[in-house]
C-alpha cells in the first residue's frame, strides 16, 4: 500500500534538498488542497496544475530562505494503517509555532491553528516545519 500525500511531502523536501526549484507529483484534489495551505503559508512559492484528462500532475514550486529550502523535514501523523483524529482542544503547537499542522476538517483542509479557531476537530495529516 502506497502513501500519496507522503509521496508527494517527501518530493517537496527532497527537490529543496537538492536545490531544484520544482517538484512535480500526480495531481488530485487532495493533494491541491493541501498545496493551497502551504502557499498560503510560505512553506512552497507556486503551484499549478498541468495536463490534461488522464495525466494531470501538480507542479510545486520549492520556496527558499536565501539558500536554504523552506521546508526543513515532514512528518506524516496519520497513516493509511493508523488513522489519527484530533479534537479542537487537542491540537497543539508544532515547534513552538515555527511548523504547521495540517488537518483535514469537515469544513476543508486547514491548518491546525485555523480548526483550533474554527473549533472544529479532525484527521491530522501531517506536520511540517
Amino acid at each position: 500500500m502506497h502513501d500519496p500525500i507522503a509521496d508527494m511531502l517527501i518530493s517537496i523536501k527532497n527537490a529543496g534538498n537538492a536545490g531544484k526549484s520544482t517538484a512535480v507529483v500526480p495531481f488530485s484534489k487532495m493533494k491541491e488542497t493541501i498545496a493551497v495551505v502551504l502557499f498560503q503559508n510560505g512553506f512552497i512559492a507556486s503551484y499549478a496544475k498541468k495536463g490534461k484528462k488522464v495525466v494531470k500532475t501538480l507542479e510545486i514550486g520549492i520556496a527558499f530562505d536565501g539558500k536554504a529550502p523552506r521546508v526543513v523535514n515532514v512528518a506524516r501523523v496519520s497513516k493509511p494503517s493508523k488513522r489519527v483524529y484530533l479534537k479542537a482542544d487537542e491540537i497543539k503547537l508544532v515547534k513552538n509555532g515555527y511548523g504547521l499542522l495540517v488537518i483535514s476538517t469537515p469544513k476543508g483542509v486547514m491548518t491546525g491553528a485555523e480548526a483550533r479557531k474554527a473549533q472544529v476537530g479532525g484527521e491530522a495529516l501531517f506536520k511540517i516545519w
